[in-house]
């Protein structure tokens, strides 16, 4: 028997709506085959809600949010408020206050390589085999969500960054509990030679890790770590950091996989779990029908583990990787011989429904269709 699921959806801005409407058509082909029902109702969010509302998060998404069992979110950003230092109202407010009035604490970033990528990557294809990271990031605390000061003589400014042992303790029996479902490896990556909030971040891991003392803990420097992603990625195996470090890091660990809009993640925590792609708004393909859905799409599987729906968040996983292995891409991947957003996404149903043979004839797959003879 199905299940039943409410969809809070919130395209934002740039190629967010292309992307999270991929990930929308293949939720409903997963609904269709497997009798469950998700109804999906949209928000406004980011850059597209402050020009409707003045709010980069009105208060209309947020209820919306906090009544729906997910939200599948797109991106925020646009050049008229990255390119003005002086914007008072910014489209990334809303993510950062929606994390916060959601709970959402930790940010759950999975990096996988696909073999017939390696040559997009800057890291050697040897080092790529065997890749499989999660990458756990402290998402409403430190640096980011600090005071902020700029003195007033206009020359000096000030960023906290704060950590308290319950916000450290949540994230962290989260990453060892899924380090304990993986390879039973767990790496903290700190600054603990030079910042106190690192020594805690050690401290508090330390004194958990008795309560697992079936994983392996490792703790690394940030800037060794940073070199390390690049030089030895398969050593790795769960990530766990604070909330700075774990945004470069992640973003740095894209580069393994061979683009960012390959890359998912999951926000979970106190209220309701949010799932987007990694990337940003990149605005400068908005409309072209050439964004890579696969991060998007990626990110609806990892709602549907969220729903305990295992088996079809595999099927969908397996899905995007066969587009990648049969050179279905998107112009990030191959810019010459590539396939449209929507293309991508009606694939990836196709394989889900069965509908896809053993053997592809590449020249009947049009723009925008998926017809294969």
């Amino acid at each position: 028997m199905g299940i039943e699921k409410q969809i809070a959806v919130l395209p934002g801005d740039g190629i967010g709506p292309e992307v999270i409407n991929q990930s929308i058509r293949v939720l409903d082909t997963i609904a269709k085959k497997y009798h469950h029902t998700f109804s999906f109702q949209y928000g406004l969010m980011g850059a597209d809600a402050i020009d409707k509302t003045g709010e980069p998060l009105p208060d209309k998404t947020l209820e919306l949010c906090k009544s729906s069992d997910a939200i599948l979110f797109g991106a925020v950003g646009h050049p008229k408020y990255d390119q003005d230092p002086n914007a008072k109202i910014r489209p990334e407010q809303g993510l950062l206050k929606l994390r916060k009035e959601l709970g959402l604490f930790a940010n759950i970033r999975p990096v996988t390589t696909y073999s017939s990528l390696f040559h997009l990557s800057p890291v050697k294809s040897n080092l790529l085999e065997h890749v499989d990271i999660e990458i756990f990031r402290e998402l409403t605390g430190g640096i980011y969500f600090g005071k902020k000061e700029i003195l007033n003589d206009g020359k000096s400014a000030i960023d906290t960054c704060t950590y308290h042992v319950d916000e450290i303790s949540r994230i962290a029996h989260l990453a060892f509990q899924r380090a304990q479902q993986r390879k039973r490896k767990l790496t903290l990556v700190d600054k603990a030679n030079v910042l106190e909030t690192s020594r805690l971040w050690r401290k508090t891991v330390n004194e958990i890790s008795a309560a697992y003392p079936d994983v392996e803990v490792h703790q690394m420097f940030v800037d060794n770590a940073a070199m390390q992603l690049i030089i030895n990625p398969a050593q790795f195996d769960v990530i766990l950091t604070e909330n700075m470090f774990g945004d470069i890091l992640s973003d740095e660990a894209s580069v393994l996989a061979g683009s960012l809009g390959l890359l998912p993640s999951a926000s979970i925590g106190t209220g309701t779990a949010l799932f987007e792609p990694i990337h940003g708004s990149y605005p400068q393909a908005a409309g072209r029908d050439i964004a890579n859905p696969s991060g998007a799409i990626l990110s609806a599987a990892m709602m549907l583990d969220h729903f305990g729906l295992h088996q079809e968040a595999t099927e969908v996983r397996n899905a995007v990787e066969w587009t990648i292995s049969n050179s279905f891409v998107t112009m990030d991947i191959d810019p010459i011989n590539f396939y449209f957003t929507s293309t991508i996404g009606e694939l990836v149903c196709d394989f889900i429904m069965n509908r896809v043979e053993d053997a592809i004839h590449k020249a009947n797959i049009q723009l925008r269709k998926s017809t294969i003879i």
